[in-house]
Order: structure tokens, then C-alpha cells, then sequence
């Protein structure tokens, strides 16, 4: 009798445990930015002759969005971020935007909150983006590639919790930094439908070798990093992996050939081993464009926005990665 008792009280116990665990709340705040024309520095918005403010030309559509501060729990850490969303009624495919930079570099301040995640938002998708552990007030440290990705694996149950994000159609972003999370992202969950990366570096071993400053960050942020250099930079470096990637989730790839930062060889590289492994991809080089594609912006939201569509929104079917034809 008391066996039985105690099985039942660690059955009772272990399904408590379970039912808390799928009951979590992973979204700890959320709050909108509130009058945000004014909180805009003037690059956005001009004087009108009734003496207020008015949205400049390219910046009409943040009226239509939403942006709002967001703190999370990821492993035990509260994280910052955004979530820019429609403010018009609805449900939206999502998208998953992982900075660039390390630390606060590259951090997502309002203006690019509003500015960059606006922008696709308004195109009729939930925009959710981490500042990373250790950055931008979150708790933590962040390791340049390393323990933070659960950082962006979680944003995943965040949106579960945004009634507007349709969470069946989520895709992700990464430019630079952020292009080397997506890709690592990809390895660790069967939630994306679709990814795109700009200007993303594929071999760290070329990157420190193009700016061996970059290995500063590396010391510092990755945890044995001195003792075993080779450990830390395979596993920052796609290249070296690729046959771990999905085969089911297609991959934008975006770069200008005038990147001092990332060279475009990276991307190039990244493609062929991608080609011999059968993931599907799409490779646009943008001839003399810069890291951020600043002389092609139109053209780049344009393409960023159709990929997503097509995958997203008018459900495409995967491409046919077989060789065929006549």
C-alpha cells in the first residue's frame, strides 16, 4: 500500500510538473511604444505649416504598425527585444529578425525597431527580433554565436503568446551576424517554413582572416575560445556544416560584392556546398553593393518581402531539387 501511495504521489507530482511546463508564460512584458513621432529623430518626420509633425515620404506606413518593448524568459535569463506587428485586425505570418553586430553593437534601437522591422510589418507580418543576453539591459552574456541562440529559439514561444502571430508560417531573417544565427537557428528547429540571410559570413576562418580585429570578440565572449580556436570557429561556421541544414526549408541568400565586412566569397562558397547537398537556395549577388545593401534598399525589402510571400503567405511548394528536365 505504501508503494503504491508513493507511485502515486510522484505520478501525481511528475504530471503537475509537465502541465506547469506547457502552461509557461515565456513573454514576461510587452509594452507599445506610445507617441512615437516624437520620440523619432527628425530624419523621419518634417514640420508642417500648422506647425506639427508629419511622416516624411519613405516612413508613411509606421501609422500601420505597431511597435512594442518586449522582455522574455530564455533559460532562466529575462531578454530584451521588439515585436512590430499590423496594427490593422487580423492573424500574420511571422518573421524571425536576428540582428547583426556583438553586443551593443548592432543593438535594435527604436529607430530601427520602427524603420527596419516597421517596414516588413507592414506588409502584412508579426516582426519579432532578440537584442541577444547581455545586451541592450538583458541579463547575461551573450557568446558571439554561442548559448544565445536559445535566445532566438524562444522568440518561437514568445509569438506563441502574440495573438496576431499565425505561428504555422514563421520565417527568419539574419543580416551579417544575425545571417550566421539564422543559419544555426536552422539546425536546431523544424518551426521555420523559410530563411534568408544578407551579407552573412559562412567561414570565420575567412572572416579573421579579412579582419583579424574580429578575434578580440572571440576571446572575449567565447568560453575556451584560446585553448581551442579551432572548436569555437567551426562551430560559427556554416560552411563546415551544411549537411546538418533542412532540406525542406529554402534559403535567400543576399550579398554585395563591395562588402568590406563580409566578403561576397563567403555567400559564393556558402552556395556551392549548399548546391552539393541539395538545399534549396536562391544566390543574388547585388554588383557593388556594401554590407548593408544601402544602394539597393528598395530592392532588397522588395526581394526580402516576395521570398516570405511565396513561402509564407502563398504557401509555394518547395522547390524540386532533383536533377530534371530535357
Amino acid at each position: 500500500m505504501k508503494l503504491v501511495s508513493t507511485l502515486l504521489f510522484i505520478l501525481i507530482v511528475g504530471c503537475q510538473v509537465q502541465s506547469q511546463d506547457i502552461n509557461r508564460s515565456y513573454l514576461i512584458n510587452q509594452t507599445e511604444v506610445v507617441g512615437i513621432i516624437d520620440s523619432l529623430p527628425p530624419m523621419f518626420s518634417t514640420q508642417t505649416t500648422e506647425g506639427k509633425r508629419q511622416w516624411k515620404l519613405p516612413f508613411e506606413y509606421i501609422d500601420s504598425v505597431q511597435v512594442d518593448r518586449i522582455t522574455y524568459n530564455s533559460e532562466q535569463l529575462k531578454v530584451n527585444g521588439f515585436v512590430v506587428q499590423p496594427k490593422a485586425a487580423g492573424v500574420y505570418p511571422c518573421i524571425i529578425w536576428n540582428r547583426g553586430g556583438v553586443k551593443e553593437f548592432g543593438a535594435i534601437n527604436l529607430m530601427r525597431a520602427a524603420a527596419m522591422l516597421g517596414k516588413i510589418a507592414n506588409e502584412g507580418y508579426v516582426v519579432i527580433a532578440t537584442q541577444y543576453r547581455g545586451n541592450a539591459g538583458s541579463e547575461g552574456q551573450e557568446e558571439f554565436g554561442g548559448a544565445e541562440i536559445a535566445d532566438v529559439l524562444n522568440l518561437i514561444e514568445v509569438l506563441g503568446e502574440v495573438p496576431k502571430a499565425d505561428t504555422s508560417r514563421i520565417g527568419m531573417f539574419g543580416g551579417s551576424r544575425g545571417g550566421m544565427m539564422t543559419y544555426i537557428a536552422l539546425t536546431k528547429t523544424d518551426k521555420i517554413k523559410a530563411a534568408a540571410v544578407l551579407g552573412a559570413p559562412s567561414d570565420k576562418y575567412a572572416s579573421l582572416k579579412d579582419r583579424p580585429s574580429l578575434e578580440n570578440s572571440l576571446i572575449e565572449l567565447v568560453e575556451g575560445y584560446a585553448q581551442n580556436k579551432a572548436a569555437g570557429l567551426d562551430k560559427r561556421s556554416p560552411i563546415k556544416w551544411v549537411d546538418q541544414l533542412p532540406k525542406d526549408v529554402p534559403i535567400l541568400i543576399l550579398h554585395g560584392n563591395a562588402d568590406w565586412r563580409v566578403k561576397s566569397e563567403q555567400s559564393l562558397r556558402m552556395a556551392l556546398e549548399l548546391n552539393k547537398h541539395r538545399v534549396p537556395y536562391r544566390l543574388m549577388i547585388f554588383e557593388g553593393g556594401d554590407h548593408g545593401l544601402s544602394e539597393f534598399r528598395a530592392e532588397f525589402y522588395s526581394t526580402l518581402t516576395d521570398w516570405f510571400d511565396k513561402y509564407l503567405k502563398e504557401n509555394a511548394p518547395l522547390p524540386n531539387m532533383e536533377f530534371h528536365g530535357r
